[in-house]
């Protein structure tokens, strides 16, 4: 499944952030895995501790399986490996101490974030299977920040050799101007956490 932005469908991860929602977090979760407006949801909760996140992801995870929804964990790959989950996100300090460990290989699955050039060309020599790259838009997650704009994406994707996705201030009305910089995709944290559950894609 993907948004829908005009004609166009775009592949989409939702990406998480559970103090935005006014409403039952879990139940929202349910709510975007069921609906299938998101190819994946990447559970992030950068805030919480270790148990904390694997005592919350272990819920996440389980609504995910029940609707076929692919999830991807965020940070604690010896979480995720405890839980069984195959796909993980890290940044990329993380990324390069797991690759030094070795871990890597236990994953299908192991994205980063990237925020320069420089950043992607490691994210690749450290064998990410996709990356994130961003801010393109203005955003409220990143207040006073200008956006890298969409240049700044093309030339990321110009030079990676895995799949890239954009992220920052990204929604439905400006979805297709991702794609049209050859990202395989968006990831909106926004959109899904704030929308109104009835009004999400």
């Amino acid at each position: 499944m993907a948004i829908r932005a005009g004609k166009q469908n775009i592949p989409c991860i939702c990406v998480t952030n559970r103090t935005l929602c006014r409403d039952d977090f879990l139940t929202r979760i349910d709510h975007i895995a069921k609906k299938g407006v998101a190819d994946a949801i990447l559970l992030r909760e950068k805030d919480l501790t270790e148990r904390e996140y694997l005592e919350l992801a272990e819920k996440v995870l389980s609504i995910c399986k029940s609707h076929n929804r692919r999830c991807i964990l965020h940070t604690y790959y010896k979480a995720a490996k405890e839980l069984g989950c195959k796909e993980i996100h890290l940044p990329l300090p993380l990324l390069q101490k797991m690759w030094e460990e070795g871990a890597k290989q236990w994953f299908t699955t192991v994205g980063t974030s990237v925020h320069s050039l420089k950043q992607a060309n490691l994210a690749m020599h450290l064998q990410a299977d996709y990356m994130t790259a961003g801010h393109i838009f203005e955003t409220d997650c990143k207040k006073g920040l200008p956006g890298r704009g969409l240049s700044f994406l093309s030339k990321v994707v110009c030079k990676s050799e895995v799949p890239v996705y954009g992220i920052g201030g990204i929604s439905a009305d400006n979805a297709g101007q991702i794609m049209e910089t050859g990202a395989a995709g968006v990831c909106i944290m926004s959109g899904f956490m704030l929308e109104s559950m009835n009004r999400l894609w």
